[in-house]
């Protein structure tokens, strides 16, 4: 909640800064106002509680009620939350609730759309650190309520030896040795690997999960195949909606994909003051 509370409370502070001019101008002293939030296209739900908590730090004696939970389809015309409080303070709050709310649903839907197209295979769907700075937190929450999984958190919880790091350790195999007797025994270890000569290698180092990184479909079902369930296999690279299926039908067990967080459109909500 810390985290939270300080990624609204710097978005709070950016928009409104010295004061809602508009707001003091037009308004003046504050009234007691009720407002909607309304879905005007159809999406997964994330982020409700989030977008709460803007107009309850701007006011604790800001009464928000939702009529859906995270994870709810949601249809044009739905209402999804009522607000009643001082018209200031939702006005103040409007586009910072809404900027993560819409935000949120919309890489929660996204997620939703990668996780039924992968449906019946045994792969999962993971997300990855191409999120926006200083939103992290609640992109990688929305990722879990569309269905999806999140990978690690950051540079700080899991190794994740890339193809810059093995050309600076000089190679895999030190790489991981390196690795190895670096962190605790609990800590994974994964290796990005670009070809099949380097899967061969990352197995016979004992890596934990194995990336396949940018390879086609033949290259990767060969890969799973040797690696024969030996560490995890991730997929990565080149995946859409489109590709995504024929990457599961090789047999790895997670697709990282970053276009959850970092291309996901924010969908389409109201907030309307006023009486039903």
């Amino acid at each position: 909640m810390d985290t939270v509370d300080s990624i609204i409370r710097n978005a709070l502070r950016e928009d409104i800064h010295t004061g809602d001019i508009t707001t003091r101008a037009v308004i003046g002293e504050p009234r007691p106002a009720t407002a909607r939030l309304i879905a005007k296209e159809e999406f997964i739900l994330a982020g409700i509680q989030v977008a709460a908590r803007v107009f309850r730090m701007l006011d604790p004696a800001t009464l928000f009620t939702p009529r859906f939970t995270d994870g709810a389809r949601c249809a044009p015309g739905d209402v999804l939350a009522e607000i009643s409080g001082d018209d200031a303070v939702i006005l103040q709050g409007e586009r910072v609730a809404l900027n993560l709310l819409q935000r949120m649903c919309g890489i929660a839907t996204s997620t939703s759309r990668y996780v039924a197209a992968v449906a019946g295979s045994r792969a999962k769907i993971v997300d990855t650190r191409k999120t926006t700075p200083g939103l992290r937190v609640l992109e990688k929450y929305a990722v879990t309520v569309g269905g999806g999984s999140n990978h690690r958190a950051g540079l700080y919880d899991a190794v994740l030896i890339k193809e810059n790091h093995i050309a600076a350790a000089g190679g895999i195999t030190v790489a991981v040795t390196r690795a190895r007797a670096f962190i605790p025994h609990t800590m994974k270890i994964e290796v990005e690997t670009e070809n099949l000569a380097e899967v061969a290698e990352a197995v016979t180092c004992k890596a934990d999960i194995i990336m396949l990184d940018n390879m086609d479909n033949s290259t990767m079902s060969q890969a799973v195949a040797y690696i024969a369930g030996r560490a995890l296999v991730e997929a990565s690279g080149g995946v859409n909606l489109e590709t995504v299926r024929g990457i599961a039908e090789t047999g790895v067990d997670l697709i990282s994909v970053g276009a959850l967080t970092h291309s996901a459109r924010a969908v389409d909500i109201s907030l309307l003051l006023g009486g039903a």
